[in-house]
């Protein structure tokens, strides 16, 4: 059986336009990390268990890289104010890619400025949350009497989980 030469060359036309599509599209997405609900409810919940530990009744929430809530945990006695806190400070570091105390400290400038953004509040008290160099949300805690405290007790929930955020796939 002969195939005539110009159905050939539709044939082969055919297929390389077809690869040279895929290749036009091959970029059109994007593989990303995000925290799993499992590892922030666990960070979340050691956050509130370490304050405990030191008397206090705190929140914690944890939002995912896009600031999106992914847990949040109020203690028995913490106030309802404390999880828009919590919350809006792991937002600030969604927003700046560091901790919140450290990004109070290099934006005083315009810390008045910042804290007029909705869902935003620029306080010490949030950590960012990484597996494998990637930064996959932030965990923010109120509650303590003190911004440095509330950042100890997200640093010990994080400092409990770093071997399963060190080796997360």
């Amino acid at each position: 059986m002969r195939i005539s030469h110009s159905l050939l060359y539709s044939y082969m036309f055919f297929f390389l336009f077809l690869s040279f599509t895929q290749t036009i599209y091959a970029n059109d997405s994007v593989t990303v990390k995000t925290i799993s609900m499992e590892l922030a409810r666990d960070i979340a919940n050691e956050s509130i268990n370490a304050c405990r530990k030191k008397g206090y009744q705190v929140s914690a929430v944890v939002v995912d890289r896009s600031g999106i809530i992914q847990v949040a945990l109020r203690d028995d006695l913490a106030s309802r104010f404390t999880l828009q806190i919590a919350q809006e400070k792991a937002n600030s570091v969604i927003l700046s890619g560091i901790n919140s105390g450290e990004f109070r400290r290099s934006r005083d400038d315009i810390r008045p400025e910042l804290n007029h953004m909705d869902d935003i509040i620029i306080m010490q008290g949030a950590l960012p949350i990484e597996i494998a160099g990637s930064k996959i949300g932030a965990i923010g805690v109120s509650g303590a009497p003190g911004g440095d405290r509330d950042e100890y007790c997200a640093q010990q929930a994080l400092d409990k989980f770093s071997e399963r955020l060190e080796f997360a796939e």
